[in-house]
């Protein structure tokens, strides 16, 4: 599908998703391999290694503008920004050797976007919110 980094512009450590397995202007399936390596697993929690859910949430919103972006309408001189979480629940942990999977829908018009998102493990879910952003120029 579409280059990650060409539509977003976080690098490491702070791209936070992997693959678009799909994307339409309405609905998105986007991947992140949790590893071991993550940075964030040196201090959260040694001995038992946890995903922090702020940063599961970072990667619900990159995961929803990532398919924003990779509509061929989407300008790509904009950057969308986190506005509003709603609703943020963490069912289960995410620990190293997870496959997340962020499933949403996305509504968008004239720079305010929504989605609903889910992050599933082995078709479970562990997370879900409701995302709000803005698109500006840069």
């Amino acid at each position: 599908m579409h280059d990650i980094l060409e539509l977003l512009p976080h690098r490491y450590p702070f791209l936070l998703i992997d693959r678009i397995l799909e994307a339409d202007p309405e609905h998105f399936r986007v991947l992140k391999n949790v590893t071991f390596n993550e940075p964030f697993f040196v201090g959260h929690f040694p001995g038992h290694p946890v995903m922090p859910g702020v940063l599961i949430v970072e990667a619900m919103a990159q995961a929803t503008v990532a398919s924003l972006a990779s509509r061929p309408d989407f300008d790509p001189g904009v950057l969308a920004y986190l506005a509003g979480v709603d609703g943020a629940r963490f069912i289960k942990p995410v620990t190293p050797g997870d496959t997340l999977i962020f499933e949403g829908s996305l509504q968008y018009r004239r720079g305010l976007g929504k989605s609903e998102v889910r992050a599933l493990v082995d078709g479970e879910e562990v997370a879900r919110a409701k995302l709000t952003f803005v698109v500006r120029g840069r």
